[in-house]
């Protein structure tokens, strides 16, 4: 088995970077609830544990503590802003409402070395991070030093280099603290003494002969959405079991323009997979009738999606085995850990769960995967870029994409406006800056004058983010140049639509998908 992190979670809404920091320095790790730490202690047997921030306070009554067990076992721990003031509270020191809070920006200064920062820090250093706390620590434990101060945090930084044991008020995880990333590498390796040995290569090879040794003889049914997950499911599970696996795609009508039919030329054309496509669109669009709530929408698409998915897997003899693509953001998305910023909020994933008159086991063999590390994969198993590269697509698809009531009409121009968009993106070379780029069809129109006659027609609105890991998210700035071609474009080949608009909002810390 290979080494492993285990990391508690408080509720920070940015747990999951820890985790993709510690998966960056190619160790594996899992993030559980504090509640769960002994269960995952025994199952896991990690070389270090990191306890994460959280909205709580320490200094209120019934708030999230780690167990105490896990300062006696000889595991190096690390503590980061909340995860700090409970190690703190554990160990014998005290943590006090701040009379200054801290949030965002600030400066670490390092006041003493230790085995934490070798090689990112030494005394005297100064360094931006990034904060977000209301207390503060006032005493420290024994044996512990001061290795950091900032302006407002005498203690940000601490350290037990005897017993390994280390402490942040500040969030090595994000991309603000900028030497962060090397400090939770240094934990891992030096501190931990973990081996890099998380790879692609190792994850297919292993996840093929456990998918093998679950199967056996047995046959899975496969769901395909045109999406990188399902995709990257599927040709897994095809060299995996061959023939045993059936692919059923749904096509509700609210993919991307072409969509359906690039999937089906790939796995059935190319790969030859064995494959069903089921054109639904029109059972689709006939339920959303009349129904403009966004949460009523998802529900209905994924209630019919469940039921043809149901009566398909029906006619194919001796299936055992549903696959789905869920991935750990999924997994730690769909538990309300702490009932904090990190509870659930999607509603429109099955995760480890199905309904029970399927009466299927489940197959979720990205589970343990964040979305960079399934393209990743996808790379490893051969897929084309055009499908591994591509943005991430919602399940409910252009549904959620068309504000109010959705019609086949709608449809049809957000497609064609949608396509062009992404077309100009590809040939500005633009599209594998861009995490996610796609456009919107307002529940608005207006009056335009478009040569001598005068229209009323919809408006589009066109949104590009840029991202790094999905949790946070920033605007991407067009030049005025392209979003004018764009806006000719859209306006002179797409009939319905006559003004364009540009969101230029941007996704703060810890909202989990953008639409």
């Amino acid at each position: 088995m290979a080494d492993s992190i285990l990391i508690l979670d408080f509720g920070s809404q940015v747990t999951q970077l820890i985790a993709r920091r510690v998966r960056e320095a190619g160790v594996y790790c899992e993030i559980v609830p504090y509640t769960k730490a002994l269960e995952a202690l025994k199952r896991l047997k990690p070389k270090g544990i990191i306890l994460s921030g959280g909205p709580a306070s320490v200094t209120g009554d019934d708030t999230p503590r780690s167990p105490g067990e896990i300062f006696k076992l000889d595991i190096p721990i690390f503590g980061i802003c909340y995860g700090e003031q409970d190690m703190v509270e554990h160990l014998g020191g005290k943590v006090e409402g701040a009379d200054h809070r801290e949030f965002g920006r600030a400066y670490l200064k390092i006041t003493d070395d230790c085995r934490l920062f070798e090689g990112v820090w030494q005394k005297g250093d100064k360094d931006q991070v990034w904060m977000s706390h209301g207390d503060t620590v006032t005493a420290i434990p024994e044996n512990f030093k001061i290795v950091g101060s900032s302006a407002n945090a005498p203690f940000a930084a601490i350290a037990d280099d005897e017993r390994k044991f280390y402490g942040v008020q500040f969030h090595p995880e994000v991309v603000h603290t900028l030497k962060g990333a090397k400090l939770i590498s240094n934990f891992v390796h030096k501190i931990c003494g973990c081996d890099d040995g998380w790879t692609m290569d190792h994850f297919r090879t292993s996840k093929i002969k456990e998918i093998r040794a679950k199967v056996g003889k047995k046959h899975v049914i496969c769901g395909l959405s045109g999406g990188v997950d399902s995709a990257v499911v599927a040709v897994l599970l095809f060299e995996a079991i061959g023939d045993q696996l059936t692919c059923v795609f749904v096509d509700h009508g609210l993919l991307r323009e072409g969509e359906a039919e690039q999937v089906v030329t790939l796995f059935q054309d190319n790969y030859h997979i064995p494959l069903i496509h089921k054109d639904a669109s029109e059972l689709f669009l006939g339920r959303l009738k009349g129904v403009g709530d966004p949460e009523a929408k998802r529900k209905i698409i994924g209630k019919t999606f469940i039921d043809i998915f149901e009566a398909e897997a029906e006619k194919i003899p001796g299936v055992d085995f549903l696959a789905q693509g869920t991935l750990y953001p999924d997994v730690i998305e769909s538990v309300s850990f702490t009932g904090g910023p990190s509870s659930t909020i999607k509603s429109h994933h099955n995760v480890g769960g199905l309904p029970d008159v399927m009466k299927l086991d489940l197959i979720e063999p990205l589970r343990e995967l964040f979305k960079d590390e399934v393209r990743v994969l996808g790379r490893e198993l051969g897929l084309p870029d055009a499908f591994v590269e591509r943005h991430p697509f919602p399940g409910p698809g252009l549904a959620i994409r068309i504000p109010g009531e959705v019609t086949r009409q709608k449809c049809d121009l957000l497609r064609k406006a949608d396509a062009i968009y992404l077309d100009e993106i590809r040939k500005a070379g633009l599209y594998n800056e861009i995490w996610q780029a796609f456009a919107v069809l307002l529940p608005v129109r207006t009056v335009g004058v478009m040569g001598d006659e005068r229209t009323y027609d919809f408006v589009c609105a066109l949104r590009a983010v840029t991202s790094t890991d999905g949790m946070t998210a920033d605007y991407y700035g067009f030049s005025h140049e392209f979003l004018g071609q764009c806006a000719t474009r859209i306006i002179n080949e797409v009939k319905g639509i006559n003004r364009i608009v540009y969101d230029i909002t941007s996704k703060p810390p810890g909202t989990i998908e953008w639409e």
